[in-house]
């Protein structure tokens, strides 16, 4: 149950955070953003909002989403034959719209709608109570709404407040956002977590932080403060130097030369050998030591987040070098990385979950089709072109880069199955 918990916090902190970033630069651009929902799945709540948008909550506690007017999200269509009730004002004016079965409105006319435009010209035209020897039309307000066949209701998207009339670069910062904001949430974490670990790690050093209980330096009785000065004979200056010989020597015995309160006396130990990854390492528990000042930890969280960024850079670099399913991981190797971060503590699951939301950033920003990159493409190659792309062009460009997103999820999701469990 742990682990659930877990995941599900550390997955729908990093979706909503993302939402969150498309759903304020959207507000901000004047986009309608038609509903802004807490999870997945069949709705158990919503609240229409002053602002426009339908905030709900859906029964899967797992991410959530923004549908934003004019992004080809599943508009409600209203079909010729279709029976509904529309609520008017004083004016006449339709301000409601019920196509559920599920709700009820008191003051609503029954209707059977022949024909409606609720982008450009704002109209519904249709036959009222039942009676077909007369057609009526109502204009309908520009800030209406209308209920889906699920209860929920949100604002009908008029041409104006839909996200291509918003301008190119208020499109594009609403495109970026998402990924902006994993950037964000990463750095923000990164830096409680170093607060966290008390300090930043310093490496351009060759003295030793701290000694682990239990380690082959404890039984060495090497101590904190004691300073590295060689390893066989060799002469090591720095945290870098010394860490990767006695990583390349597991079970291997080394004679070091270390300086102890201004004395130096020769120290012989063997690195026990752990597994990382596919490859045998050597360690001897020992910790780097660390700056502990505000600035040194601000910044250091800071160096942590740029760190991780090119770590998943030299990833992707690899993936295209050569290609293979094992350096991917999905939603099952996600669960797995929770569950080892839940029962390690608070701060690896705060590692964990600024490491994921700098993957998550990056990933999105690739330039493929359905995906945030994909789409800052198309704004891109629109600003060049002076003018956009056809709607049909660029659904089928999204359509593609979709659907090679779910055959890829599919083929990973697969692979930690049979990799995990099998």
């Amino acid at each position: 149950m742990k682990t659930i918990i877990t995941f599900i916090i550390v997955f729908g902190i990093l979706v909503l955070v993302h939402e969150f970033g498309h759903f304020f630069f959207a507000k901000r651009s004047g986009i309608l953003v038609r509903e802004f929902a807490i999870g997945m799945g069949p709705k158990i709540f919503a609240h229409q909002g002053k602002d426009g948008t339908a905030y709900t909550i859906r029964i899967l506690p797992i991410g959530g989403y923004v549908r934003m007017a004019g992004m080809g999200e599943d508009e409600t269509e209203l079909a010729p034959g279709m029976p509904l009730s529309v609520e008017l004002n004083e004016q006449e004016e339709v301000v409601k719209i019920n196509t559920s079965k599920k709700v009820q409105l008191t003051n609503s006319i029954p209707m059977e709608m022949l024909e409606a435009d609720l982008e450009k010209e704002l109209f519904i035209k249709g036959y009222v109570n039942g009676d077909e020897s007369e057609e009526i039309t109502y204009k309908v307000n520009h800030d209406a709404t209308i209920i889906e066949q699920d209860g929920t209701e949100v604002r009908i998207a008029p041409i104006d407040v839909q996200f291509q009339s918003a301008k190119l670069w208020q499109r594009m910062l609403t495109n970026f956002a998402g990924p902006m904001n994993n950037f964000i949430l990463a750095l923000v974490l990164f830096t409680v977590y170093v607060f966290m670990q008390g300090g930043v790690a310093y490496t351009n050093t060759n003295l030793i932080g701290g000694i682990q209980p239990d380690s082959p330096a404890e039984k060495a009785s090497l101590k904190a403060d004691d300073r590295i000065v060689s390893i066989d004979g060799k002469a090591v200056s720095d945290w870098n130097d010394f860490t990767k010989i006695i990583q390349d020597s597991p079970d291997k015995e080394l004679n070091l030369m270390v300086e102890s309160s201004g004395k130096t006396r020769e120290v012989d130990i063997t690195p026990k050998s752990q597994k990382s990854g596919k490859q045998e390492i050597g360690v001897i528990g020992i910790l780097p030591p660390k700056k502990t000042g505000l600035v040194d930890k601000l910044v250091g969280g800071v160096q942590t987040t740029l760190s991780s960024s090119m770590q998943i850079f030299k990833a992707l670099k690899s993936l295209f070098t050569g290609f293979s399913l094992d350096k991917l991981g999905g939603p099952v190797m996600m669960f797995q990385m929770s569950s080892e971060a839940s029962k390690a503590g608070l701060s690896t699951v705060i590692l964990l979950m600024a490491m994921l939301s700098v993957n998550l950033g990056i990933i999105n920003l690739l330039p493929i089709p359905a995906l945030d990159g994909g789409k800052i493409v198309l704004n891109i190659l629109e600003g060049l072109r002076g003018k956009p792309l056809s709607q049909e062009k660029e659904g089928l460009l999204t359509l593609i880069g979709f659907g090679f997103i779910m055959l890829l999820m599919v083929l990973v999701t697969w692979n930690d199955i049979q990799r995990f469990f099998f």
